[in-house]
């Protein structure tokens, strides 16, 4: 008996006309454009309609798209996602379930998420780098992804979902280290695991039992450690889960790449974090759309409403200071599949609702390392691209709306076409 694959389906180049282009890069909206992609999804014209080609070269067939006066943006990022596990669904939870179920369950919520527009995704702890390559080899469909794999925590801190006696709860999520050799050899088994980047805790967090957001997590000697790992390691990137001021402090000087929700953020982080470069991915959608008395613990709840006043007052300093943001969700600790209410939230701190749009897609491709093929809807840039019914510099909160994102087109194939709807919608899934 031979293995065997079924041939991959025909590309078609594509041409969406009649539509209001917004292009990620912040330059302003054209009003009556065409976005033309190439039968490999390579952009090859966007731009007003008085200049564009007639067709993407001599591609045929062309598969032509009427925008019919919606918005085309460039597909979005979210930068912290946590697709292994359900919405509200604490990590130990996850071990008690059938792994076919978890599979199952977790490639719903990557289509599910890939509907609401998110075309990118970071995963910061829980998601093997198996659900990577069975997006790129097209086993599922989802966002292409990028994943931490584990979070590298010592012990007692933000990601050790251990009990009292020892049992680990994690479900393959956590790594524990508690001196600088030990975090060495954390990145060392998390990047043999097939990890994009690595995960630590500088402080403490929410949801977790044992410590407070303003508990110092790993020492700046074992960040640096982890950083100058990674180095080795083709440069990985290092994000740090980090909330009160002091240990955002240390992962910055320790040197990572972003500093994951920054709710303690003061004067002297942002002035590190500007003159470093670091990115800030402030995760707002946990303080707006992740409580719920109802279904929390107590301790993650109190947390939440003591820091959710705090968070709010320096996000939007940061905001004011002009911080590298991107776009992240912590989806799992509040919803999947909504990712891009998070647009609305840093509007309503007081972002310009075009450098919103920048944050999710520019900005989120240079925290990536991608921003030479994604990001922007430019000629020669990868064709990841969405439709929005609306005009999101108006109403950002079109954009938050799944039914109201009606095409979704990554690499230059459509996965989600309400516009035609002579076609059947593309199933997302039963979502838990």
């Amino acid at each position: 008996m031979t293995n065997a694959t079924a041939p991959e389906a025909p590309r078609t180049a594509l041409r969406i006309h009649h539509a209001r282009l917004i292009d990620g890069t912040g330059s302003a909206p054209v009003d009556d454009a065409v976005v033309i992609v190439d039968a490999e999804g390579t952009l090859t014209y966007a731009g007003a309609a008085a200049t564009a080609p007639t067709a993407p070269g001599n591609a045929s067939p062309v598969r032509e798209i009427d925008a019919g006066g919606r918005t085309v943006l460039p597909g979005f990022f979210d930068c912290h996602v946590h697709l292994a596990y359900a919405q509200g669904s604490p990590p130990g939870r996850r071990a008690e379930l059938d792994p076919v179920l978890v599979t199952l369950d977790t490639a719903g919520r990557l289509r599910q998420t890939l509907d609401a527009g998110i075309t990118s995704a970071r995963d910061l702890g829980g998601l093997s780098a198996g659900y990577r390559t069975a997006v790129e080899t097209g086993r599922i469909v989802g966002p292409r992804l990028h994943t931490a794999v584990r979070i590298i925590s010592h012990t007692g801190g933000h990601a050790d979902v251990r009990l009292p006696d020892g049992t680990d709860l994690s479900a393959g999520m956590s790594e524990i280290a508690d001196t600088a050799d030990e975090a060495r050899l954390a990145v060392r088994r998390v990047l043999r695991e097939g990890a994009d980047l690595v995960k630590i805790c500088a402080t403490g967090g929410m949801g977790s039992p044992y410590d407070q957001p303003d508990d110092e997590g790993l020492l700046e000697e074992e960040i640096r450690a982890v950083v100058d790992e990674a180095r080795r390691h083709g440069g990985k990137p290092v994000a740090a889960h980090a909330q009160g001021n002091a240990g955002i402090l240390n992962a910055l000087r320790g040197g990572v790449t972003s500093i994951e929700h920054g709710y303690g953020l003061d004067e002297q982080a942002l002035y590190m974090a500007g003159e470093q470069g670091t990115f800030v991915v402030p995760t707002l959608s946990t303080v707006y759309a992740g409580i719920n008395k109802d279904t929390m613990p107590d301790y993650h709840y109190q947390k939440k409403v003591r820091w959710s006043g705090l968070t709010k007052e320096n996000i939007a300093r940061a905001i004011e200071y002009g911080a590298r943001i991107a776009l992240g969700t912590d989806a799992a600790v509040g919803p999947h599949g909504v990712n891009l209410m998070e647009l609305s939230y840093l509007v309503d701190l007081g972002m310009d609702p075009m450098d919103a749009i920048v944050a999710g897609t520019r900005t989120s491709a240079e925290l990536l390392g991608v921003a030479d093929r994604l990001g922007t809807l430019t000629a020669g840039r990868t064709a990841d691209l969405i439709v929005c019914d609306g005009d999101p510099l108006t109403d950002i909160g079109v954009l938050g709306d799944p039914a109201r994102i009606v095409c979704v087109v990554q690499d230059g194939v459509v996965h989600k076409d309400l516009l035609d709807l002579s076609l059947p919608a593309a199933p997302t899934g039963r979502q838990p």
